[in-house]
């Protein structure tokens, strides 16, 4: 009970990263999707596995080669000439990672499937809130949860509505917009530094499944921060159950426990 008797707030919706939280995108999809467009592209450069992980840092494709071209000699001057570039280079990169994800090169990370089959059960509602694009989510839910994938979702926010990057909040206010909820009775599940700090700007707590790219960032004010869903085992704070994976039971006995401390 919260203060005055009140119950504290129960979990009303979930509410998913995609880039690196459903699935390994960047390493598998996106960093091999833009190096292949700058050969097909002939643009003499290439990012190394480091620099990419570096530019992450920067959110948005399409703002990362913006980013990177003031280190790159043979960039373009004009600044109209980058963006031109860079829209030409984005575009291409995009419709090869549409052809790596449709192939079955990109599958959910271990876990991420049964937590939504979990969602579904119970009839808690789910969101999609990341600012890569449209395209690009329709492309990887497509392939691994088929062509009916939105109907799993409640709402959808992508980078075609949101526009404005992580961490800026837009993505996950207008998803508990739409949802009709407050921050407090979602549970974000995200990977990185920046997502959380724009689902907290919004009072949204956070789930962090570390991945390839972010798998040691220092991230603060977590519910949780662990491998992966696949796996009990590596939680801070520990997961009750440790053998098997991180379920809908879990989440929300994680949730439950810091609205309670909050209402103290």
């Amino acid at each position: 009970m919260g203060k005055g008797g009140e119950r504290a707030p129960i979990l009303k919706a979930i509410l998913w990263d995609v880039d690196g939280t459903l699935a390994e995108t960047e390493r598998d999809g996106h960093f091999v999707a833009i190096n292949a467009a700058f050969d097909e592209l002939r643009i003499p450069w290439r990012w190394s596995e480091e620099r990419y992980g570096e530019l992450l840092r920067v959110a948005g494709g399409y703002e990362r080669l913006i980013f990177d071209m003031s280190t790159q000699q043979q960039a373009p001057t004009d600044p109209d000439a980058r963006r031109m570039l860079a829209a030409r280079i984005h575009r291409r990169k995009n419709e090869i990672y549409a052809g790596l994800v449709a192939s079955g090169a990109i599958p959910l990370r271990d876990g991420v499937r049964e937590l939504m089959d979990d969602c579904s059960d119970a009839r808690l509602p789910m969101g999609i809130v990341t600012t890569t694009s449209r395209a690009n989510v329709t492309a990887l839910l497509e392939a691994n949860l088929g062509p009916a994938w939105e109907r799993r979702f409640a709402a959808v926010v992508t980078a075609d509505e949101a526009p404005n990057k992580k961490p800026d909040p837009q993505a996950y206010a207008m998803a508990l917009e739409r949802l009709a909820i407050a921050g407090h009775e979602a549970v974000a599940i995200e990977d990185s530094p920046v997502g959380t700090e724009a689902a907290a700007a919004v009072g949204i707590p956070v789930v962090i499944t570390r991945s390839r790219y972010f798998s040691s960032d220092p991230i603060s004010g977590a519910l949780a921060i662990g491998p992966g869903l696949g796996s009990g085992v590596g939680w801070v704070p520990a997961a009750v159950i440790r053998s098997g994976r991180i379920g809908l039971e879990q989440i929300s006995r994680w949730h439950g426990e810091a609205m309670r401390q909050s209402a103290r």
